[in-house]
């Protein structure tokens, strides 16, 4: 299925003949290299129907599941959106490749209701001053459409942007590379990388970057993680500036790699927030999707926008 839905260009700085070029481990440190699927339909966030219940019952799981290309499609911004977006189904969504974490309702594990803490006035207030997506303007469009960063998580951010929270209909492949000093998490989606620099300290606060400021550290087996510096414009989650995540990545066994993320914006939420779930271990090829070669969604929009409206002026005369 994967052919259906990525081209394969070969990523050279990192890829030999379709496998990783990695470093040795060291014997002081946990080996976490590897390809990894972190992708799950496991929601975020508790389904409002099931607030009180930590897990789905079989059959609500496997409906669950069934329902997942509708549910997707009744996010999407407009009816045009979802009109549009015919390829979200399960001919072109790896649904086999984004089981659910067992029976689990949520990701989010703190709060112990499973939902994201409350959201600030602050932050609601932010949301709404946004530029309004608007087919007069192709900057009003999402990352995504834009191919400046692959925001296909719950809200915003990037697959590779922490907290990496896993989309439902983009699978979620990553290949981590560790060296003495660094470690390197690569997304296919969309051709992202994050370089994570270890034992080190965080850029001044004027220098920000999309996926924001990674410095790591080992505590015994596991791989911690703190990152700052975000750009205003990732709203990973609809976050703001002061965004400053956590991530613990350990390897429970050959196939397993948990990761736990810990999540705190003064301005966006009134408390912190932790999510967990497992990657698993895949011999999946990795593809570059190249969203800018070919791109012509951004302009086909604002040319339908126009013949729309030569359409519209020619009926009224």
């Amino acid at each position: 299925m994967r052919a259906h839905v990525l081209g394969a260009l070969s990523i050279l700085a990192l890829l030999a003949g379709g496998h990783a070029v990695l470093a040795q481990p060291s014997a002081s440190r946990p080996d976490l290299q590897g390809t990894w699927n972190g992708s799950t339909l496991t929601p975020l966030q508790r389904p409002q129907q099931y607030s009180d219940r930590p897990a789905f019952t079989p059959e609500e799981a496997a409906e669950y599941v069934r329902a997942s290309a509708d549910r997707i499609r009744s996010r999407l911004p407009t009816s045009v959106d979802r009109q549009m977006q015919i390829d979200i189904d399960d001919t072109f969504v790896e649904i086999e490749q984004m089981p659910l974490d067992g029976l689990r309702t949520s990701l989010i594990v703190d709060p112990p209701n499973g939902m994201l803490p409350p959201m600030l006035p602050v932050a609601k207030a932010r949301i709404a001053d946004r530029p309004k997506r608007s087919f007069d303007d192709p900057e009003t469009f999402g990352l995504a459409e834009r191919c400046l960063l692959g925001n296909f998580g719950a809200s915003g951010g990037s697959l590779a942007s922490p907290p990496m929270v896993p989309s439902q209909a983009i699978p979620s492949f990553y290949r981590i590379v560790q060296t003495e000093t660094h470690v390197m998490i690569f997304t296919e989606w969309v051709h992202d990388a994050r370089i994570i620099r270890l034992n080190g300290i965080h850029h001044p606060p004027g220098i920000r970057s999309w996926l924001g400021d990674s410095v790591g550290h080992y505590e015994g087996q596991t791989l911690v993680v703190d990152t700052t510096n975000f750009r205003r414009d990732t709203h990973n989650l609809d976050s703001g500036e002061r965004l400053h995540v956590v991530e613990r990545f350990r390897r429970v066994d050959a196939k397993t790699l948990r990761y736990r993320v810990t999540v705190e914006d003064p301005d966006t939420w009134a408390t912190p927030w932790t999510a967990e779930w497992p990657f698993r271990a895949s011999d999946a090829a990795l593809f570059s999707v190249e969203c800018h070669e070919g791109n012509y969604a951004i302009e086909n929009f604002l040319r339908g926008a126009r013949a729309a409206e030569r359409r519209a002026q020619a009926a009224r005369h």
